[in-house]
């Protein structure tokens, strides 16, 4: 009995170097895989020897290099063809402007607002596609007076503004698209209700809320009002919502160290809170 147990410790203790080798091979190749997950689209594992974990290595390293091939090609595509849009969409507005009092006032009004929708979805893609690559854009952090911000914003669409000093480090075109997008929100499914804006300093987060009287959104539909181009079932396209709004306001909170998320409110209507990072708070 004493000689099978030293037996198997030496065997144990020889193996163990072997084993352990592998293991690190492993979890190395599950950091990547966590990695790739996350959207970290250059990683890849290292191929050491020729067994099936370094197959296995092997087809990680293709797959991972086809999914950023694919994917670069697609922000590609998307940013390409938003600045191709550009052109025919500047010569039809000039065109209608040319066309002067030749046509009647309803159709040049209803030309104009399709143009301006047309612009806005342009601008919305090409701005999704930026902060989609995460590595590849990199945010111009300033100083910025968020408080300020708001008002200007709250100001532009008459909604009631309840606010803090509120100071943050952060890109201010950026910040103030998303309150744009949030407020625009608001005012669209509103049904020419209030729109009510808060904006508080909770330790070292800012948080911002804006809630209208609308119709509410359904719990069900919470969490994929963000969702690119998605919009809840019965609503109208004249309406002028293209589906991206919401998901750039999500998208920029988070490039701040934040989120964005939907919740109902007492009677009608809908809310919606963007927490973002300050260091400042």
């Amino acid at each position: 009995m004493i000689a099978l147990a030293l037996t198997a410790l030496l065997v144990g203790l020889a193996a163990y170097p072997v084993v352990r080798r592998l293991t690190r091979r492993l979890e190395r190749l599950q950091t990547s895989v966590e990695a790739l997950g996350a959207g970290q689209l250059s990683t890849r594992v290292p191929v050491e020897g020729s067994d099936e974990v370094a197959r296995l290595a092997q087809s990680f390293n293709q797959s991972a290099e086809r999914v950023e091939a694919l994917v670069t090609a697609q922000k590609s595509l998307l940013a390409n063809a938003s600045h191709e849009l550009r052109s025919p969409l500047a010569r039809v507005r000039m065109a209608i402007e040319l066309a002067g009092d030749g046509s009647s006032p309803e159709i040049r009004e209803e030309l104009k607002k399709n143009i301006a929708e047309l612009d806005q979805l342009i601008d919305e893609i090409l701005l999704a596609s930026r902060l989609d690559a995460v590595s590849d854009v990199a945010l111009h952090m300033e100083s910025i007076d968020f408080a300020a911000l708001a008002a200007e914003e709250c100001a532009r669409v008459g909604a009631e503004l309840s606010a803090e000093p509120a100071q943050m480090e952060g890109d201010a075109r950026l910040l103030r698209r998303m309150i744009r997008n949030l407020l625009e929100n608001a005012k669209r499914h509103g049904e020419d209700s209030p729109i009510e804006v808060a904006l508080r300093c909770l330790g070292k987060e800012i948080q911002l809320e804006v809630c209208d009287g609308g119709r509410g959104v359904p719990l069900e539909e919470r969490e994929r009002i963000f969702e690119p181009f998605y919009r809840i079932p019965g609503t109208r396209e004249r309406d002028g919502s293209v589906g991206l709004g919401l998901s750039l306001v999500r998208q920029i909170a988070r490039r701040h160290g934040g989120d964005a998320h939907c919740f109902g409110r007492e009677g009608k209507g809908a809310c919606f809170r963007v927490r973002l990072k300050s260091p400042f708070a």
